[in-house]
């Protein structure tokens, strides 16, 4: 469900003047919750803030000086640095941020660690332009990294999830494909990777965005998928209808209306929450809920058969476009 606070960040509460604020990563980090919020200004070149709540929910305190803004040392970054993912990496005692470096030749993929939030080391592009929409699984798979991301122009198409590996987070593999475009569905026009997934003992949860074409314009929606946990490029369920589709007055009215736009997830492992973190109409930043046994039940109850496209099964009983407690799956749809 939708918390009762949204919008919980916005550009008229942001402390200095900016156009808006969006597509936040999210981490658990001491006592509290951190976003790494995207920052328009009014230029409109974006650059990442953090933003920190003890109890996740209220109270935001932002950071007085911005994480990462683009600089002159690195041209790739000239228009912006955009839309993080955050995963805490045990292995490497650190968070890596995943980000898209946007200058001249195009939208690129760039990562970046820190240890506190409020200094970061670039690690440069590691997947070149055309591509964003990454996120780093938080542990290996065999030897190497796995980040997911969305190359446009090397691979062609209608653009979908694929995955590269990696033995030390600089050197990438030649892409694999993940998922894609359901032709005719509301994910038909393209798909992008959400926050970083999610362990579980049924698989990687994976949440992303699935964007359809209308005569209005795009309109982004939320889909919940699982991976293979030692073969992520195997779907072993995917949902065939979304799950949070933009329905408030802040998710329709904004730079661009009908986005509801994931970057980040926290689990609260004490009461099994899920907190997603998602960018309103590319205006502000809200959030919405559900418990993970809840999630994984409804895609192992709805799983489509055919992942790639058009699927021959539809579920017996899905979400209403809001992220929230599904319907039993013996209750099926009359």
């Amino acid at each position: 469900m939708r918390a009762r606070g949204n919008p919980l960040l916005t550009a008229p509460g942001w402390p200095v003047l900016v156009n808006s604020v969006l597509n936040p990563g999210a981490t658990l980090h001491g006592a509290g919750t951190v976003l790494v919020c995207r920052v328009e200004d009014r230029r409109g070149i974006s650059g990442l803030t953090v933003a920190r709540s003890t109890d996740g929910v209220t109270n935001w305190v932002v950071d007085p000086a911005p994480l990462l803004t683009p600089s002159p040392e690195h041209p790739e970054e000239m228009w912006g640095v955009e839309d993080p993912r955050i995963t805490r990496v045990d292995e490497l005692d650190c968070w890596v941020i995943a980000y898209t470096a946007f200058g001249p030749q195009g939208p690129a993929v760039a990562l970046a660690t820190t240890g506190d939030f409020v200094t970061v080391q670039r690690l440069g592009v590691v997947c070149v332009p055309e591509d964003k929409n990454a996120a780093l699984l938080p542990r290996r798979v065999g030897d190497d990294f796995i980040l997911f991301h969305r190359p446009v122009s090397v691979i062609g198409g209608r653009p979908g999830v694929w995955l590269s590996r990696s033995p030390d987070l600089r050197g990438w593999a030649a892409p694999e494909p993940v998922f894609g475009t359901r032709p005719g569905w509301w994910d038909s026009a393209r798909v992008g990777i959400g926050p970083p997934p999610i362990e579980t003992p049924e698989g990687w949860l994976v949440i992303y965005h699935g964007v359809r074409d209308t005569v209005a314009g795009a309109l982004y929606r939320v889909g919940l998928l699982l991976l293979d946990l030692e073969n992520p490029t195997v779907v072993r369920a995917r949902s065939a209808e979304w799950v949070l589709g933009p329905s408030e007055r802040y998710e329709l009215t904004g730079d661009v209306p009908g986005v509801g736009f994931p970057c980040g997830l926290t689990h609260l492992p004490e009461s099994g929450e899920l907190r997603l973190y998602y960018g309103a109409a590319n205006t502000c930043v809200a959030m919405a809920t559900a418990r993970l046994e809840d999630v994984i039940a409804y895609l192992l109850a709805t799983r489509t058969e055919n992942v790639s496209a058009v699927g021959p099964t539809r579920p017996q009983d899905a979400w209403d476009g809001t992220f929230r407690t599904p319907k039993p799956a013996s209750s099926p749809r009359p």
